[in-house]
């Protein structure tokens, strides 16, 4: 395999990695081993790192070595605030500006996130709706949003894994909702709808809302959080 691929490769393994937290918030990478594992030198592995940094997923430190973003209590608090009105601005611009062939790549990736759900394996559910919303945002392609909107998918996927799993009726009837709306987002985008759109953002939103709203509020971060975070000192 040539360099280039090899370091395809790992850009690929540790954004997969973050997203299904077999990375956690706040995780040392080591690079070193890296470097061994994939076959790099510190060239190209420190170049995946800037580009990982500059999309959210993980954190550069002056003389100390690279780690996972953290996901701390403010972090879910933002994301509680943001995440409807991105979502919602994301959808609107992606029902207006969305060519063709994103919509033929959406489609496709809802049958992805169908076949994930047959699986029951909560990564693949996870990348697969991940990868859904990545291509609503390349159909926004505005330059200014795009940076929030990464992040809270970023976020969005770990939160997904560590709080949202499919382990009760109502949270099974969740996902299975939430597939329903993949397809009523993908036939607004298809008629230019930008109002439905918008409000299916909106849904979509609510289906997680109340359980990522547990662990938001005060009360409730003492004890998950333990699991997720370093000290700031870290």
């Amino acid at each position: 395999m040539a360099a280039k691929d090899r370091k395809t490769t790992l850009a690929t393994h540790l954004r997969h990695a973050i997203l299904t937290t077999a990375l956690r918030p706040g995780d040392d990478l080591d690079e070193a081993a890296l470097c061994a594992e994939f076959d790099l030198s510190r060239t190209p592995v420190r170049e995946v790192f800037r580009e990982l940094a500059g999309l959210g997923y993980i954190d550069l430190r002056d003389n100390r070595g690279p780690r996972v973003a953290d996901l701390s209590h403010t972090t879910l608090r933002d994301f509680f605030l943001a995440a409807p009105m991105i979502y919602g601005a994301i959808l609107r611009l992606a029902a207006h500006n969305a060519s063709e062939v994103q919509i033929a790549a959406l489609r496709a990736a809802q049958e992805r996130f169908r076949a994930a759900l047959r699986t029951g394996a909560t990564a693949d559910r996870t990348l697969a709706n991940n990868r859904f919303h990545e291509i609503t945002g390349e159909m926004a392609g505005n330059i200014y949003l795009l940076p929030s909107f990464h992040r809270l998918l970023i976020d969005h996927a770990r939160i997904s894994m560590t709080f949202y799993r499919p382990e009760n009726t109502t949270m099974a009837d969740n996902v299975a909702e939430a597939s329903r709306q993949h397809d009523a987002i993908i036939a607004a985008i298809a008629a230019r709808d930008e109002a439905q759109a918008a409000q299916l953002a909106e849904d979509h939103w609510n289906l997680s809302r109340h359980e990522i709203e547990r662990f938001v509020m005060p009360t409730a971060l003492d004890v998950p959080m333990g699991r997720l975070t370093r000290s700031s000192s870290a």
